[in-house]
C-alpha cells in the first residue's frame, strides 16, 4: 500500500464514522442514497488526492526548515579552529618566556655564586697577606743572623733585636702577649706545669714563664705555660 492509498483509507474510515453519527447509513435498495454516497465518495477522493499532493510537496521544505531552525536555535556553540589555534600560540609564547626567564635566573645565580666564591678567596688571600707581610722582615733578619760570623754576644744581641721586631709585628695584628711573671695565677690564660716551694712569694704567684701565651684583643689564642709559687705558710694560715 502506497502513501496515497493509506491516506484514502483513513479518510474513508473517518467518513463512515461521520455518516453513522448523522444517520446516513445505506438502507437496502435505496438508490438515491447510493448515488449521493457515490458522489460524496468521489468528491472526497479528489479532495484527498489534492491534499496528499500538497503534503508531499510541502513536507521536504518544512523538514529542511525545521532542521535549519534547530541548528540555528538549539545547536551548541562551535569554536572556530582559528581561535583555538591563537590560544595555543599564546600559551606556547608564555611557556617560552617562562623558560627563558628561568634560564636567565639560573645564569644569574651561577654568576652570583662564582662571584661570592671569588670574593671570599680574595678576602682570605688579603687577610693572609696582611698577616704575613710584617714577618717578612723578621725572616730576612734571621737569615742574616745565620750568615753572620760574629761572636756569641753579637749573635745574642741580634736575636734579641729580631724578637723585638717580632713583637712589634704581632702588635700590628692586635696580638698581645699574656702577662705571666709577677702576676697571680689565672686559669683562664695560664696553664701551670708545676709549682716551686717558697716562702718569699705569695701562694700561686707566677714565678717562671716556660712558653709565652698570646691573645687577640680579648680572645685567647693559646695559654701561657708557667710555674707557680707554693707557699705552705700562707696555706696553713
Amino acid at each position: 500500500m502506497n502513501e496515497w492509498e493509506s491516506v484514502l483509507a483513513k479518510r474513508e474510515k473517518s467518513w463512515d464514522r461521520v455518516a453513522r453519527w448523522a444517520g446516513m447509513e445505506k438502507p437496502g435498495g435505496n438508490e438515491i442514497m447510493d448515488d449521493k454516497e457515490e458522489k460524496m465518495s468521489k468528491s472526497s477522493e479528489a479532495t484527498m488526492q489534492d491534499e496528499v499532493r500538497e503534503e508531499s510537496t510541502s513536507e521536504p521544505a518544512t523538514g529542511a526548515r525545521t532542521v535549519q531552525q534547530a541548528g540555528e536555535e538549539g545547536g551548541p556553540e562551535i569554536v572556530s579552529p582559528s581561535a583555538a589555534q591563537l590560544e595555543i600560540e599564546q600559551l606556547r609564547g608564555e611557556k617560552e618566556q617562562l623558560l627563558d626567564r628561568l634560564a636567565r635566573l639560573q645564569a644569574e645565580f651561577d654568576n652570583a655564586r662564582k662571584r661570592e666564591q671569588k670574593e671570599r678567596a680574595d678576602a682570605r688571600e688579603y687577610t693572609i697577606g696582611s698577616a704575613v707581610e710584617p714577618f717578612l722582615g723578621v725572616m730576612d733578619n734571621f737569615q742574616l743572623a745565620l750568615k753572620s760570623s760574629g761572636t756569641v754576644e753579637q749573635l745574642r744581641g741580634g736575636v734579641e733585636l729580631i724578637l723585638k721586631q717580632m713583637d712589634e709585628a704581632l702588635k700590628g695584628l692586635q696580638v698581645q702577649v699574656v702577662e705571666t711573671v709577677g702576676t697571680q695565677f689565672d686559669p683562664r690564660v695560664h696553664e701551670a706545669l708545676g709549682s716551686i716551694e717558697t716562702t718569699e712569694f705569695p701562694d700561686h704567684q707566677v714565678l717562671e714563664e716556660i712558653r709565652r701565651g698570646y691573645k687577640i684583643r680579648e680572645k685567647l689564642l693559646r695559654p701561657a705555660l708557667v710555674r707557680i709559687a707554693s707557699n705552705s705558710a700562707q696555706v696553713s694560715a
